[in-house]
């Protein structure tokens, strides 16, 4: 076994990661000319010096460190005479500090590092979107000493996995914690947007609201079989995939504490985890390392920093993110039990129907597999699933173009004055134009 781990930029960190079958760390800055696959608020604050110091401290504990140039959509701007010198300039730095492999989901950037910094390893992300054999054989043509498979459309389709390890000569990766959804018709938006957001010289600056991340956890809360029908990879079920010849595996998060990270570690290494699933697959909210190496969570000054910027959008529209914000304990801490529990015993054998079944081409509401573990696995406190529900529909009609106060006076009318449902809602001409 191999893993691939991602940093918070703590020396701990490394240190610990010693005892495990880690092989190397990778991050990358806030911003830069590329961009990547995490917005600038994700990500710890870390100087161009801070990154450099912890590459050495990666290698001399024996690890390589991957940089992430893994951006979907870079404008065109990489084909431009400027964007070039750009990213050379950004090449050069990378290789001078002792950066052994970077990643991108480029063909283009595939290229241009292997003629230009042709001792760099290059990885492919799965933004490159590598889901079946001849994609893995063209990337391969191309140059790509490894390659990430898309997760969110190969992780559970074995046999294709089976197919494309035979076919390629290449190493290859599994992404085995992320939680986006199995196929996932949003995501081509989200990958592209989050490339932009990450872009130094994007005239947005950073300022960016994941609206897909947004509307997937919100369909999550409505419906819990959303929780399975995902790409993650149980640390049990690794063996499946070293046995189709997989021994690369990717272990995300970059904003989480040391401690949380070194719990994935441990989990997918010993190949078992008694607990909450939601502690090795989900995101959390936060900041970044202080001197002391104690992590600190996102606060209102943060969220004014990054999300109120009256430039580029009516303040008063993102009002509603704090509210969601303090539910997923972004701003402060939750208190008591989490509010969503997925219980990784009672998913054993879950992947028993996938070693000879696809998914694709399947009605999942005819399979409903992921429904019967759903119902067993995925405990949900029905308290905070209608208040964070609530605060999404808010966010969203808010987003939607209406404001907060025609959202407002809908949900009454919807209710009643005496609480009770009204039987139905008249639609009216608002002040724009639009129908509500």
């Amino acid at each position: 076994m191999r893993l691939s781990v991602a940093t918070n930029f703590d020396r701990e960190l490394v240190e610990q990661c010693r005892d495990y079958p880690v092989t190397e760390l990778f991050g990358k800055l806030r911003t830069d000319a590329v961009g990547g696959g995490r917005a600038p608020y994700q990500l710890a604050k870390v100087s161009r010096r801070q990154l450099a110091e912890h590459v050495r401290d990666c290698r001399d504990a024996g690890f390589a460190f991957n940089y992430l140039l893994n951006a979907s959509c870079m404008g065109n701007r990489e084909i431009t005479r400027k964007g070039q010198e750009e990213i050379n300039r950004l090449l050069d730095w990378i290789s001078d500090i002792g950066v052994t492999a970077v990643t991108v989901a480029s063909p283009f950037m595939l290229q241009l590092i292997k003629a230009r910094q042709p001792h760099l390893k290059v990885r492919i992300s799965v933004f490159g979107g590598v889901d079946r054999v001849r994609k893995a054989q063209m990337w391969e043509e191309l140059g790509a000493d490894c390659i990430v498979l898309d997760s969110i459309l190969v992780n559970r389709e074995l046999e294709t996995l089976r197919q494309i390890r035979k076919a390629v000569n290449c190493d290859l990766e599994l992404m085995a914690n992320n939680n986006c959804l199995t196929g996932c018709a949003m995501s081509p938006m989200h990958m592209n947007a989050l490339a932009h957001a990450g872009q130094s010289w994007h005239a947005n600056k950073g300022f960016f609201i994941d609206w897909c991340f947004l509307k997937c956890t919100e369909m999550k809360m409505r419906d819990p079989v959303h929780y399975l029908r995902s790409e993650w990879i149980r640390p049990e079920d690794l063996q499946i995939y070293e046995e189709l010849g997989y021994d690369l595996f990717k272990i995300a998060e970059r904003d989480i504490p040391t401690e949380m990270m070194m719990t994935r570690v441990r989990a997918y290494a010993g190949r078992r985890y008694d607990g909450n699933l939601l502690d090795l697959v989900q995101a959390y909210g936060f900041q970044g390392i202080r001197a002391d190496h104690a992590y600190y969570r996102r606060g209102l000054g943060w969220l004014l920093r990054f999300i109120i910027r009256p430039g580029l959008a009516n303040p008063l529209r993102m009002l509603p993110l704090k509210r969601l914000a303090e539910l997923r304990g972004m701003t402060r801490p939750l208190e008591g039990p989490a509010p969503v529990v997925i219980d990784n015993r009672a998913l054993d054998g879950f992947m028993e129907r996938f070693r000879s079944a696809s998914c694709i081409g399947v009605n999942c509401e005819d399979c409903r597999w992921c429904h019967e573990f759903a119902a067993k696995a995925v405990k949900i406190d029905d308290a905070n699933r209608a208040e964070a529900v609530a605060a999404y529909e808010e966010l969203f009609a808010s987003l939607n173009g209406g404001s907060m106060w025609s959202y407002l006076q809908e949900r009454k009318n919807e209710t009643g004055a005496d609480g009770n449902q009204a039987p139905c809602v008249e639609l009216k001409e608002c002040g724009h134009g639009r129908q509500r």
